[in-house]
């Protein structure tokens, strides 16, 4: 009896070092994941959102060694006093407004401040889409209306063949993703955690095999088809999505600090949602395009590519809100009237008549309430409209 005593005691002895040995070797796994699932808890959520590379393994997005572009002061303006509720209602950790390029407005709230690098969200995949137009411009990319697979062979055989650039660009894949933020079980929270412990979004990508309706056919959100963008422009250019960016936008826009996406374990940038900027210098590249896609006298974005990609042409329900390539369109817009936007209240919006651009971070977790998001728009057109 004592020897088998001796004997269990050794076992759990070598147990217990064994979980130590696995433990400290994928410490930085269990790490990520432990932050993932806390990320978006009350008294978390406003810090992350200025730390993600706290919480996920990351790539620079190199903003060159050129000047600062400035972005010049305007006479400040007071906004209307609905503005002050609604900030504290959205716990908005950011807002600047421009008028005619210039900041009329700009406030940092909850303890963040102008050189914190504020997560994106989806607002990251209106960069990308701008991206897909500097490509197509430069014939690296043939057309909208090739299949996917011609630039991403993996995802042959997938939910995915079949489709074109044209469908994922417009959400209208087909593709069955549960994007339920609030079910840790959904699709979109599998892919966080994938990503929290080095797993390939590629992988994750080529492995959807369900379709819930033909290509082109039906509007759907559904973010992991900005990830096939992704694979398209890496496929066709042989390069990185941060490097790309880096080239063809950061550089070019003269900003302030250098961005960074999240990534995943192979460095892959999660371009549906990892990019990571200053509020103004987000405000920077949504100038960029209210003029057209020009920035100090150089043509960044095709404005032809500028037009059509905020142009309600996705095959959205009659009636409701539009989309574009990557872009939203508010129902009953004006011309040149869209919008960038992402969970948890991150917000780019165009007014290109009225020459009004503002960028809004924040740490809504009532985003998702009913009427939340007409309300931030009847905020934005408010605002557009008293300046």
């Amino acid at each position: 009896m004592r020897s088998f005593g001796k004997w269990l005691g050794r076992l759990l002895l070598a147990l217990v070092l064994a979980a130590v040995v696995v433990g400290l070797w994928k410490r930085e796994e269990i790490t990520r994941l432990l932050a993932v699932n806390s990320l978006f808890s009350a008294d978390k959520i406003v810090s992350n959102f200025s730390h993600m590379d706290a919480a996920f393994l990351t790539a620079p997005v190199p903003r060159g060694n050129g000047p600062t572009a400035p972005l010049d002061y305007g006479p400040e303006t007071a906004l209307p006093s609905e503005v002050d509720q609604w900030i504290t209602d959205r716990t908005v950790t950011a807002l600047v407004v421009l008028k005619n390029g210039d900041i009329v407005y700009e406030n940092y709230f909850q303890g963040t401040g102008p050189d914190d690098l504020r997560i994106s969200w989806s607002v990251a995949k209106s960069y990308l889409s701008a991206l897909v137009g500097i490509l197509l411009d430069e014939g690296k990319i043939a057309s909208l209306d090739d299949p996917v697979t011609q630039y991403a062979p993996q995802l042959k055989g997938s939910a995915y063949d079949g489709a074109t650039l044209r469908n994922v660009l417009h959400m209208s894949s087909g593709v069955t993703f549960d994007e339920d933020y609030l079910d840790k079980n959904s699709d979109i929270n599998r892919m966080g955690r994938i990503l929290a412990l080095g797993g390939k979004m590629d992988d994750f990508a080529a492995g959807l095999t369900e379709r819930y309706a033909a290509p082109g056919q039906q509007w759907q959100y559904v973010s992991i088809d900005t990830h096939v963008i992704g694979m398209v422009v890496r496929g066709a250019t042989g390069r990185s999505i941060a490097d790309l960016l880096s080239e063809k936008i950061i550089v070019p826009l003269g900003l302030e600090r250098s961005p960074y996406y999240v990534t995943d374990g192979v460095g892959t940038a999660f371009v549906l949602g990892g990019l990571n900027l200053t509020t103004r210098d987000y405000a920077r590249f949504a100038q960029m395009f209210a003029q057209g896609g020009e920035w100090q006298g150089q043509q960044i974005v095709p404005a032809s590519w500028v037009a059509e990609s905020t142009t309600a042409s996705a095959p959205t329900a009659p009636g409701k809100i539009g989309y574009g390539y990557q872009w939203w369109i508010p129902q009953g817009a004006a011309p040149g009237e869209y919008m960038a936007r992402g969970v948890y209240g991150q917000y780019l919006y165009i007014d290109t008549a009225r020459n009004v651009v503002i960028a809004t971070n924040a740490a809504d977790r009532k985003f998702r309430e009913p009427g939340v998001s007409q309300r931030n728009i009847d905020i934005f057109r408010l605002i557009a409209k008293n300046l």
